[in-house]
């Protein structure tokens, strides 16, 4: 979740700059040796050349003697060094200068050394600081830390979206399911765009999920119009065909994957073709025995006859076997599709927690429950 830069990131800039002005020599007591040679620094990393800045830096240091000689030419490694993407050595010329946590620990985190980041950021404290200390947390692999971070900064900062964004994330990596949910309902009910949904679904989609679960998460793709990518439209296809949603394959290829010459995607096509053509005579059949009924309920969603897959997915959560749970979300994205809402939310909370389709139906509420209705 966290595609954003870290708001330290702009610390930077100016922490570096201020180094820069503060080394340069020209009103300064350092000899002749120093002078020069700071000079030469900064002219070399200014244009670039950074082989020739950091050699500079060394003449320097070699000749400074007095403590503001070594302070000056410490601030002008940090300079160097930084952009020269030595981010560890900028860190520890501009420690020695004297200079504060919060200027030092974005250059630790910068250079990946985390933990020497979060110690500085600690001592630092504020807002900007907590942030580094959260992202580095992350960073880590660390994502119960991350989630105290998070929300100790929501605690002093309020409910701001990219902080809940981020602790989604490290919550769902840390497998607190029901608070990763809690933060997202939150997310969701203040903007349920198809931004934000983009955001959820492709931290959700990252986890391994069985394939009826996956073919429902590309429904709330759909649903959601966050479906851009012309593999994506394939995939829903493909799961769409093995499930014997043909109309739904059908579909999705017509949106985003069945054009252009692409073989793969001429195959689908034909096979989602043949399958529909089939689909309305073979739907009642399946749809009688309470063992097929869901492939039965699957061949009406393609058909767009909601009802009666409503009723096929009932026979099959009657008999409560192994694909009940199945049964039970599809049926709520065929109430959703009919209009009904509240017997889409019913369908939805009544999934159990024992087959892996628990965490798909919870997105499927949260939808429900900003957006009602899926819009044909």
């Amino acid at each position: 979740m966290h595609r954003n830069a870290p708001a330290f990131s702009r610390l930077l800039t100016p922490i570096l700059a201020a180094a820069l002005f503060a080394a340069m020599p020209a009103n300064a007591a350092v000899s002749s040796a120093v002078g020069k040679a700071l000079n030469q620094a900064a002219a070399a990393a200014k244009s670039g050349n950074n082989s020739a800045a950091i050699n500079a830096i060394k003449t320097a240091t070699a000749a400074a003697n007095t403590a503001e000689e070594k302070t000056k030419t410490a601030q002008m490694a940090a300079y160097v060094y930084n952009r020269a993407g030595r981010f560890g050595d900028a860190a520890a010329a501009l420690s020695s200068t004297g200079a504060s946590p919060r200027q030092i620990a974005p250059l630790y985190y910068q250079a990946g050394q985390y933990d020497r980041a979060i110690a500085e950021a600690r001592k630092a404290g504020g807002e900007d600081m907590q942030i580094l200390i959260a992202q580095a947390q992350t960073r880590l692999g660390r994502p119960g830390e991350a989630v105290k971070a998070y929300q100790a900064l929501i605690k002093a900062n309020g409910a701001k979206s990219i902080y809940l964004e981020n602790l989604a994330g490290a919550q769902y990596k840390a497998g607190d399911k029901a608070g990763y949910l809690a933060t997202t309902t939150k997310l969701i009910k203040v903007d349920s765009s198809p931004a934000r949904w983009n955001t959820l679904l492709t931290a959700f989609r990252q986890s391994q999920m069985r394939p009826e679960a996956k073919l429902a998460l590309y429904h709330l793709m759909s649903a959601t119009s966050t479906l851009s990518k012309a593999e994506d439209y394939q995939e829903f296809a493909k799961l769409a065909l093995v499930a014997n949603q043909a109309g739904i394959a059908a579909g999705a290829l017509a949106k985003g994957g069945g054009g252009g010459g692409d073989a793969m995607a001429q195959k689908l096509v034909q096979a989602a073709a043949s399958m529909n053509v089939k689909a309305a005579t073979e739907a009642p059949k399946l749809a009688a025995v309470p063992a097929t009924a869901v492939r039965g309920g699957n061949a009406y969603i393609g058909l767009g006859q909601y009802p009666q897959a409503i009723a096929a997915f009932d026979k099959a959560i009657a008999a409560k076997g192994n694909d009940a749970d199945q049964a039970k979300v599809f049926k709520g994205i065929a109430a959703l599709r009919a209009g009904n809402v509240p017997l889409g939310r019913a369908s939805f909370s009544a999934v159990s927690d024992s087959n892996g389709m628990k965490d798909i139906a919870d997105l499927w509420t949260l939808f429900a429950m900003s957006r009602g209705a899926i819009s044909s």
